[in-house]
């Protein structure tokens, strides 16, 4: 028995087995069930971020933590960094989006990222969070966590 979302479930059925996996977020649109995942946890951005004047004057630093779904059987088997998500790539691209941009929200922060990761990197599936550390007085940690497929 599981318990999902506070109700005890006995896995007798076909159908029971379906539901368990799509509340643990385990299928994600595609014929295989389990998927691979690089990580890239803590990267410092130095960013215009915030919607008070005093933001829009300073870069602030917000830490960025990446999972990002794909299939890393190729690149196991080729030792090929083609064949993978580079992460160093994609830690330089999400530098240079820093650098570049300015942003009101660390929702839309988090957006920007996700359609980035999706279009240029080709990750099927992804989970970004964006922590604004120091947002809120007597409070260590603040922001957003979002998740995105590729549609």
């Amino acid at each position: 028995m599981y318990i999902l979302d506070t109700k005890l479930f006995q896995l007798s059925s076909p159908a029971a087995w379906f539901c368990l996996l799509l509340s643990r977020k385990l299928l994600v649109g595609q014929s295989n069930i389990a998927m691979d995942i690089v990580y890239v946890h803590g990267l410092r951005l130095e960013t215009i971020i915030g919607i008070w004047e005093w933001e829009r004057q300073v870069k602030q630093t917000v830490l960025v933590d990446l999972d990002l779904g794909t299939d890393i059987a190729k690149s196991a088997s080729s030792e090929a960094i083609e064949d993978t998500v580079d992460y160093k790539a994609v830690a330089n691209r999400l530098v240079k989006l820093a650098n570049e941009s300015e942003f009101l929200l660390v929702e839309a922060l988090a957006e920007t990222i996700s359609e980035i990761l999706i279009s240029e990197f080709g990750v099927e599936w992804l989970r970004v969070r964006i922590n604004k550390q120091g947002a809120l007085k007597g409070v260590r940690d603040v922001g957003v966590i979002i998740e995105r497929r590729r549609i």
